[in-house]
Formats: structure tokens, sequence, C-alpha cells
């Protein structure tokens, strides 16, 4: 271990002290319906749900629970996103548990022209998850079987509302990982990591969704299911049509089986957590661990002082540094511990030589790695507060990642409780999250919005790394893609959804 850390790491204990649940002071009332956050929104020419539907979607899924209706259930859960931030009218969400009755009730709403919201784990940040108005919500949470699992390979085929954080334990009893990880893992279902195309915390080790998922199936709008679940790493027979739904946010089709490319599970993992006295440091401490690191770097990212004390605040998570501008969080994962190791330390010693960091915890043990990882995963998480919140996600050159946070700081000023910035840096994804009182919410919105992905534009980044574009977005995409780019997307969706009945008024125009 580094000479510099050792000494630390014994003086400094981390506390794990987590709070889920939500206080009853955040209301429902205090949510605002998605049509009055984006009055921009209409409803659209779609039929009005009918008991004779209802009766309908009955025939089709016969068993207990797969049907809850507002008459019978609270669906305040499925109606509202995870950030508490909009809220949809639905009366009826439908749970089935195969394509086959997927297929049957899309045939049906498109025959009838009802619109469907697709819902997977409902932890989206951009309100693609939830409906706009009266939408059927279709929810995939009961489609959860892993159908087969090649250990030479490496290959695993399962349904799409898997959890994430399932199919990664249920990966590791055969020595591999799933090449992804979300803070949301532990509720996200695979399905809408696809269907969002979900980026992570180490995409800079294993690349995109776009890269690790071999094939898929997918319902369309008309019912017909599009057999794409191939488990070959290489077919060059004419259109990859799968890469039709990775992002597609659900607008396209219903993804409903996934075939995903896992990676051996490394022998050795060690994350560092550095303190570091401004920003530039934190830039300068990148390019060192990209030198030193190499092969070995599977993720790097960073947190200001603000989002580290929004995990204090709001979760009872204690860092195990003292209060620094900024925090890089670096891991490295490989085969062999002693070469790891020595990479490792001389990476450290320059860091702390070079005065990028001036502190530092270093853990090997898998309960500390998960305590330090902890600190940057939950950063988006509520936990107990009271407050509303507003999230923003965006690619842009990691040289402006801090000028954005205080660009934003000073445009807020005391309308917020704070802004705060964190992300991918290794990759070039920055977060933002900005922590606010329910009363200031439009004032503020209407501060941030278009403003904000205007900049973006202007600085050539895109609006969105990897949280989609849902209903908070998609009225800017012109912003990040050209008209004859989105054009196309036009044309296909009508060519594949004629009366426009899958996920309306998210992701394009």
């Amino acid at each position: 271990m580094n000479r510099y850390l050792m000494k630390i790491y014994k003086n400094r204990l981390l506390s794990l002290t987590i709070t889920r649940s939500l206080t009853t002071s955040r209301r429902l009332e205090n949510i605002p319906y998605t049509s009055d956050r984006y009055p921009h929104l209409k409803r659209g020419d779609f039929a009005i749900l009918q008991d004779y539907d209802i009766e309908a979607f009955k025939k089709i899924l016969t068993n207990s629970g797969q049907i809850l209706s507002s008459k019978d259930e609270d669906l305040s859960g499925y109606n509202t996103d995870w950030l508490k931030t909009v809220r949809g009218k639905s009366d009826l969400v439908l749970r089935p548990k195969s394509a086959e009755e997927i297929s049957k009730i899309l045939g049906y709403c498109n025959e009838r022209k009802i619109a469907v919201s697709v819902q997977g784990g409902n932890t989206g940040l951009v309100g693609g998850s939830v409906p706009v108005f009266d939408e059927v919500i279709l929810s995939t949470e009961r489609m959860n079987r892993i159908i087969n699992f090649d250990a030479f390979s490496g290959v695993l085929t399962c349904e799409s509302g898997c959890i994430l954080e399932k199919l990664d334990e249920y990966a590791r009893e055969f020595d591999y990982i799933i090449p992804y990880d979300l803070g949301a893992k532990g509720s996200c279902q695979i399905g809408g990591n696809v269907s969002t195309n979900a980026g992570g915390l180490r995409l800079l080790r294993y690349g995109s969704l776009h890269g690790s998922i071999l094939g898929l199936e997918a319902v369309l709008a008309n019912g017909e299911i599009i057999d794409c679940l191939s488990t070959l790493r290489k077919d060059n027979t004419g259109y990859d049509l799968k890469q039709l739904f990775i992002g597609s946010e659900g607008n396209l089709g219903v993804v409903t089986k996934v075939s995903i490319l896992c990676a051996k599970q490394p022998k050795s993992v060690n994350v560092a957590l550095l303190g570091c006295p401004d920003y530039k440091s934190v830039l300068e401490t990148l390019d060192v661990a990209k030198g030193k690191l190499g092969e070995i770097l599977s993720a790097f990212e960073y947190m200001d002082s603000t989002a580290m004390e929004m995990v204090r605040q709001n979760l009872g998570l204690q860092c195990p540094l003292d209060k620094y501008p900024f925090y890089c969080l670096i891991e490295t994962s490989g085969s062999n511990a002693s070469h790891d190791e020595e990479k490792l330390n001389t990476f450290l010693n320059n860091a702390l030589d070079g005065g990028f960091a001036a502190d530092g915890v270093l853990a090997t043990e898998p309960s500390k790695v998960n305590s330090l990882w902890q600190l940057r995963e939950r950063i988006a998480d509520r936990g107990s507060s009271p407050k509303a919140s507003m999230a923003y996600d965006f690619s842009l050159s990691v040289r402006l990642f801090d000028e954005l946070t205080q660009i934003l700081r000073r445009r807020l000023g005391n309308l917020v409780s704070s802004v705060s910035g964190f992300g991918h840096l290794g990759d070039g994804n920055i977060h933002l999250t900005v922590e606010l009182e329910w009363e200031n919410s439009k004032e503020v919105q209407e501060l941030l919005e278009p403003f904000i992905f205007e900049w973006v534009a202007e600085k050539k980044g895109s609006i969105s790394a990897e949280h989609g574009l849902g209903t908070q977005k998609n009225k800017h995409i012109n912003l990040s893609k050209s008209k004859t780019a989105v054009d196309l997307m036009e044309r296909l969706k009508d060519h594949m959804d004629p009366k426009g009945i899958l996920n309306p008024y998210k992701t394009l125009p």
C-alpha cells in the first residue's frame, strides 16, 4: 500500500448509515403534473380508456396482479418519476409476463389508438418512464426470468424486467460480471438500461451498451415481435436492427429480451478516493491516471464538495477525508494483484508528490471498496430530504465541467439550496443536481431551461450523455442533432409506429 495512504486509511473509518425512506413532507401534491411542468405538451388524438378496454386486457392478462387500476390501487408509484419531479395521470397499469402478452396488448392498443407509456424500473431522470397524460402504463417488472447463461462465451440471455444488480450477482457465480454498473442498479431493469443506452460507472473500461448487447427481442406498436436475439459477437448480415432499439426510449418498440456479452470478473479491485485542492488538480490527476494506470483503469469519477455534502446531509454517509473542494474516485481492476498494486502505487506517489492530490484513502477489501463507491453512486439519492431536485447530464469537454457548475451557481443564486457537480470524468460525462424548495421550482426551471442546453450546445457538447431525452429535453434535440438526422428519426418513428401510441410526447419533438 502507498506509504502516504497507509496512515490515512488506519486513522479513518467509513460510516455507512443509509436512509431510504421519503419524509411525509414530500407529499404527492407537491409534485407537478408532467403536463403542467412542460405546458408545450398537448394531449394527442388518442382514445379515452373505456370499461370494455379493461375487459379486453383482462382476457389477455389472466393471472392475478397483472392489472392494476386506480379504482382499486394507489398508482402514484407508477405515475411519479424517481426524482419526484413530475407525475402522470394514468388510471391503469398492465404487468405482462411474456412477449406474447405484450404483443396482444399492443395489437389491441394500436387498433383502438390507446397511448402506452412503457416503464421498466422507473429510475429515469428525464421524465421518460412515466406517463404525461392518461396513457396506459405497460410495466415489464414481471418479466424477470434469466433464460440462459453460457459460461464459456460469457453470454447471458434474459428477459427485460431483470434487475441489473440481480443479473450481476448471477453472473458472478460463474466468475463473470455485467459490464456496466449504475447507481440505481438495485432497482433499474436491463430493458430500461438498453432502451435508454445507460452509460454507467465503467464505460471507460467496458464501453457502451451498443457494443455489449449482442441481440434483443422487441415488440412493435402493432404487436409484431421482432426477433434479433443473437448471441454471436459477429454477424454481418444486413442491417443491425437491434441498434435501432438501443437508446430509443421505448419509442420504437418494447424490448422484451436481451443477450449480453459479460466480462470476466476481475481478480484484483482497488479503489482510491483523493482530495484535490482545485479543479486544475482534478484534470492533472486524470491525466496522470491515464498514463500510469493504463489498461487497469476501470473508472475515474469526480465530485465537488457540494456533492459530497449532499451525500452527508441526505443519507448520513461520511467521507473518510477532510473537506476538499474536489474529490476523485479512481478504480482499478485486473487479473494480477501485485502488478496492479505496483502500478497503483506509482500513480498515487505521482499524484501526491506532484501536489495534484492533497490527501487520500485506498481500499482493497470488498466492504471498504463498496463504502467508497457509495459516496459517489448515491449522490442523486434524495434519501430523507424534503426538498425538490432537478438533475441534468451532459457530454462536454472535461475542461468545462467546473465552469458550467459555477455559471449555474451564479445564475440561480439564492433561489436554490445547492448546485452540485459530479460525474464520469473519464468519459466526459458531467452530472448536475440542483436542490431547491418546492415553491421555487417553476422559476428555477425557467432560468435553467433552455439556457443550460444552449450553453452546452454552444460548447459543442451533447445535451444528453446517458439519461436520454424523455420529456425534459426532447424539444431541444436539434441542439445536438442535425435537422436531417432528426427528420430521419421522425420518418423511422412514423414507419414503425404510424399511430404514435408508443411513449408519446417523449424523445422526439
